[in-house]
């Protein structure tokens, strides 16, 4: 039998599988509370949480930063794709950091790539990307980032 680490997916080819990152590679973080609920019965955070931690650390700081109207803004953004990797476990009580960054910036799109930090760790317990294609409130078509977002959101890319 071989150790999780260790296994390999035809989808992804062993030079390609993800390791921890640092703190440094991502722009802004976001505190995250864990719940109770959070944990499954192998006593750590359920996957399924990380992809919803990932919606809330993003959709927040677009909210907090005056780019994001969810209930009456014209613009919203949708999901097309998510990924996320798994390096160490996280679970309740514990605090964790989400790091975001802008991997690529489109006309309509985004391609967010976030962090998962247990509170203080120096790499991340999970990391992720996820797209969302901004589109028109009411007809659903892609739209172009309006100035104020793509503003803030150029202020995610990280240089190089």
């Amino acid at each position: 039998m071989t150790s999780p680490a260790s296994t390999s997916c035809a989808c992804v080819p062993a030079a390609a599988r993800p390791a921890p990152q640092a703190r440094s590679a991502y722009r802004v973080f976001r505190c995250i509370a864990t719940r109770w609920a959070d944990n499954d019965m192998y006593g750590h955070v359920n996957n399924v949480v990380y992809y919803g931690w990932f919606d809330t650390a993003v959709n927040a700081y677009l909210i907090e930063q005056g780019v994001l109207d969810i209930h009456a803004g014209q613009t919203i953004g949708l999901v097309v794709e998510t990924r996320c990797n798994y390096f160490a476990p996280l679970a309740f009580p514990q605090t964790v950091e989400a790091g975001i960054r802008v991997a690529r910036l489109g006309g309509s799109s985004v391609c967010y790539e976030l962090g998962l930090f247990a509170q203080g760790a120096p790499r991340t317990a999970a990391a992720g990307h996820f797209i969302h294609v901004y589109v028109d409130r009411a007809s659903r078509r892609p739209v172009p980032l309006p100035p104020a977002l793509r503003a803030v959101l150029q202020a995610l890319v990280m240089p190089g």
